[in-house]
């Protein structure tokens, strides 16, 4: 029987925590040495928020099904729901900076939807942000870190304002790095064609289907996701299913079948074929191939 790959949730180190923390990576890598602990070696799935902050080393880190080379100074973006392992054959250090969904909700109320959507949607930037040696970043991780271990007057307050400047300052810096998105009524489309694949997927996979219900031309539709993502609305979609597809096939509580059915398959031997034409894998071979990584 294939084994499920762990679905890790927030678990706080004290009664008093208000849905933020900080870990040690080397206090993750403590964990696979105590009995009934995942290792997080192998590819788990995350019920929470996490920003990884690599301050020592090289390395790699697993992201969705894929490994993404990390060093000093490297930023890595993970959203809830996602996959992700460690490895911790070579030197890193570093730190985890987790939060729950609730705490992302309350910390970024006050910021736009745009800037919300862009933080952690891997179509439109990549996971792994290089921060430069002289950023502030550094800094106010440091002062984030030393407000979190302080139980004084004012602390929620003071570590959710220095850890939004600390993601805005981030975002500054990815600004720079990736292809800065000006048109605010194109983002607009692109969120609302993303959520509403998330929605109707399971009636349709055609890019014709989402221009249709988003009231713009297909061929609007095509122009705004190859100027955000240099992919066709196709394209998009099919990633989509994907990625959808190899989250649910590593939990073996949804049978094959039940997995065509809802990401829209009227035949499960049709759905196979789909995935093995995007991924050169069988639905089997692919779940082996993951429980090996």
């Amino acid at each position: 029987m294939i084994k499920d790959i762990p679905q890790i949730k927030f678990s706080p180190k004290d009664t008093e925590n208000f849905g933020f923390e900080i870990v040690p990576i080397e206090k993750i890598k403590q964990f696979k040495k105590q009995q009934n602990n995942h290792d997080s070696e192998l590819p788990h799935q995350l019920k929470f928020y996490n920003f990884i902050y690599f301050t020592h080393g090289t390395g790699k880190h697993f992201i969705d099904f894929k490994w993404y080379p990390v060093k000093e100074n490297t930023l890595v973006y993970l959203a809830k729901e996602q996959i992700n392992a460690f490895d911790f054959s070579t030197n890193l250090k570093g730190y985890c900076i987790v939060f729950t969904e609730e705490y992302f909700v309350k910390s970024f109320s006050n910021v736009s939807n745009n800037f919300a959507f862009r933080l952690f949607n891997p179509q439109l930037f990549s996971p792994i942000l290089q921060l430069p040696k002289d950023a502030d970043f550094h800094t106010y991780f440091n002062l984030l870190k030393k407000e979190r271990n302080l139980k004084l007057l004012n602390q929620k307050i003071i570590v959710e304002l220095l850890f939004i400047i600390l993601i805005s300052k981030a975002e500054q810096i990815k600004q720079h790095q990736t292809h800065n998105i000006k048109d605010s009524s194109k983002i607009v489309f692109f969120q609302k064609f993303n959520s509403l694949i998330e929605k109707e997927l399971h009636k349709s996979r055609s890019a014709e289907y989402y221009a249709k219900e988003l009231a713009i031309t297909y061929k609007h539709l095509n122009s705004i996701c190859k100027e955000f993502v240099n992919k066709t609305a196709k394209n998009v979609i099919d990633d989509f299913v994907i990625l959808q597809a190899k989250r649910n096939l590593i939990n073996s509580t949804i049978k094959s079948n039940e997995l065509a059915y809802k990401l829209g398959f009227d035949d499960p031997t049709n759905f196979t074929k789909y995935f093995k034409k995007h991924t050169g894998l069988t639905p089997n071979m692919f779940v082996k191939s993951v429980l090996n990584t």
